[in-house]
Parts: structure tokens; C-alpha cells; sequence
């Protein structure tokens, strides 16, 4: 046999092995599209539309984005230049009230001229109202948001929103919501909490979003998804709410701010805490919401029920509770 015979049937052999393989990368790549599995599908949640991985909360919106978000209702969204769904802030004078939390903050299945932060707006004169909600935080990440956003706010008033429905898990895990990673806390044997998971990788969602090739090749999804799983595994942590915020609480005295909390519905265990450390509350059992499986977010009327529970809350001098 020639060289030139045995170099043509080496190349013959790896043109057929590369057709194969070719043939079954895109059989794979059929599969997967018509199975759809949902750990690999794109989402058009209002993370996936429009925040950006961050190394220290895990996500936040991207500054000055805007998007068209459908949950129960569909919605418009815009950012400012410190990545948060509200109006430009600045250091006026006036002293500042600050509402941190979640979706239920950020405002999910609501217009922004809807939400209790802007009815508040209207009705509370001589102070600026700054929502730094962000949908789908946790209290750790609302916690390393504060102190983010501090030295550029400066408020006289800090107002947590616990989301009954899942802040504890949230605070329990590093992984939530379609794969998103983010910071967790475990207690040390001294009683401190310790932040933990940081710098937070990128999420599944995020690559699909930034990288050309992942949105475009769920076989590329498959890879990515498997490195992030094994790389980064999930973890799970005793739940350290309550610590959480009592650091909350801390940091807002500690720089000469009054600090309040307000629960989507009653938590027991919370309300037991509050009372123990003094800390005033208020509870929004009973507000409108939508539907559960939208994740049970307030509707207009919901929102001006919470408004003025929070304005008894902040302002009643009589109230203890």
C-alpha cells in the first residue's frame, strides 16, 4: 500500500468519524430544543431581562436599563444610574426614608406610580423616598446592598420588607431562582455571621444571556450548566434571619438611622424577635394580591393598603407594634 492510498483512507476515516459526529451534536442539539428542559430554557423574569452578574450580590439591575416584564400582568421597568427601579437620587438636604426587599419592593406585577414607595411619595412631604428593592434578594443580599448603597444615601430611615414566602429559604442557600447564585451567611462558633460564596460566579441564566454561543447552542447550555453545578455546588446553612437582621437593624443605629420592618404576611417567629429586640413592625396580612402562581404580589389596592399601613408605622408615635 502507497502512502498516498493509506493517507487518503486516514483522511477518508476522519472525514466519516467528523460527519458522524456531526450528525449526532445536531441530533443532541434537536433533542434538547424539543425537550426543552427548563433548567436550560431562557427566561424572560425580570432578572433575566435585565440585571447583570455582581461578584458581591450575586445580581443586580443594570443601570439605566429598561424592559417589558410579564408576569400576572405585564409591566414597564426602568432603572436608574444606581441600578435601582426608581427615580434619580440625589443628596438633597432632605432627610431620606429607604425601603429595602424584594420583588415585592422592586415592584413585580406593578407600574412604578403604582407601588407603595411612590404613593408614599405623594403623601409624605420634606422627605426623599428611595426603593432599593431588588426582585429576588434575600435578606443577606438586602443586607450587603444597605451597606452598598450607604455612603451614597445617607438615609435617616431604613424600612425592611420580609417576604414571608421565602426569605428564610432564601437566606438558607446560595442557589435560587432558575440557578441564580448568590452570597449566603453561616453562623461561626462565636455566634457572628460570615459571608460566604463570595465572589459569586455567574449564573446559568446569565451566560445564556452575555454569551453569543450559549444563547444560541443549548448544547453549550448542557456544558455550561454541568461546570457551574460541579464547580459551584449548592449549599445549604442553618436559617439566619434573625441575625440577619439584627445586623440590619445595627448598621442603620450604628449610623444614626431609625429602623422599622414590615412582613408581607405574619411570621411568628419574627414577630416574637421584633418584640424582643423592640424593633417596630407592621404586618400587610389581608392585602390584595394577585395569583399564587405569580408569586402572590400586590395588586394596585395592595399597594395602597401597604402604603398606608407603613405610613401609621413610620409616623405614629402611639404605635408599638
Amino acid at each position: 500500500m502507497t502512502s498516498r492510498s493509506s493517507s487518503r483512507e486516514i483522511l477518508q476515516s476522519l472525514g466519516a468519524t467528523t460527519l458522524v459526529t456531526l450528525i449526532t451534536l445536531l441530533c443532541l442539539e434537536a433533542l434538547l430544543r424539543v425537550v426543552d428542559f427548563r433548567e436550560l430554557r431562557e427566561t424572560a423574569s425580570e432578572r433575566a431581562l435585565t440585571y447583570k452578574h455582581d461578584p458581591e450580590l450575586g445580581w443586580m439591575p443594570r443601570e439605566n436599563s429598561q424592559a417589558v416584564v410579564t408576569t400576572a400582568r405585564t409591566i414597564h421597568v426602568k432603572h436608574n444610574t444606581l441600578g435601582l427601579r426608581d427615580v434619580e437620587f440625589s443628596l438633597d438636604g432632605s432627610p431620606t426614608i429607604m425601603f429595602l426587599g424584594d420583588s415585592f419592593v422592586w415592584g413585580v406585577d406593578a407600574e412604578a406610580d403604582e407601588r407603595f414607595t411612590d404613593l408614599l411619595r405623594g403623601q409624605i412631604s420634606g422627605y426623599t423616598i428611595l426603593n432599593a428593592g431588588v426582585s429576588g434578594f434575600g435578606t443577606d443580599q438586602e443586607y450587603l446592598l444597605l451597606k452598598r448603597l450607604w455612603p451614597q444615601t445617607r438615609p435617616s430611615i431604613v424600612v425592611l420588607i420580609f417576604c414571608t414566602d421565602n426569605d428564610r429559604l432564601d437566606n438558607s442557600t446560595n442557589i435560587r431562582y432558575n440557578a441564580y447564585h448568590k452570597p449566603y451567611f453561616s453562623v461561626a462558633k462565636n455566634g457572628s455571621l460570615v459571608v460566604e460564596g463570595q465572589p459569586v460566579p455567574k449564573s446559568p441564566q446569565l451566560y445564556i444571556k452575555e454569551n453569543w454561543f450559549v444563547q444560541h447552542l443549548w448544547l453549550a447550555r448542557v456544558v455550561v450548566a454541568a461546570y457551574v453545578e460541579l464547580r459551584f455546588p449548592k449549599q445549604s446553612v442553618p436559617d439566619p434571619t434573625e441575625l440577619l437582621i439584627d445586623k440590619i437593624r445595627q448598621f442603620a443605629e450604628t449610623n444614626g438611622a431609625q429602623f422599622f420592618v414590615g412582613m408581607q404576611r405574619s411570621d411568628q417567629k419574627l414577630i416574637d424577635h421584633l418584640l424582643e429586640t423592640h424593633v417596630r413592625f407592621a404586618s400587610f396580612d389581608g392585602t390584595p394580591s394577585y395569583s399564587k402562581d405569580f408569586g402572590s404580589h400586590w395588586t394596585p389596592e395592595g399597594q395602597r393598603m401597604v402604603a398606608a399601613r407603613l405610613l401609621k408605622l413610620i409616623f405614629d408615635s402611639n404605635n408599638t407594634n
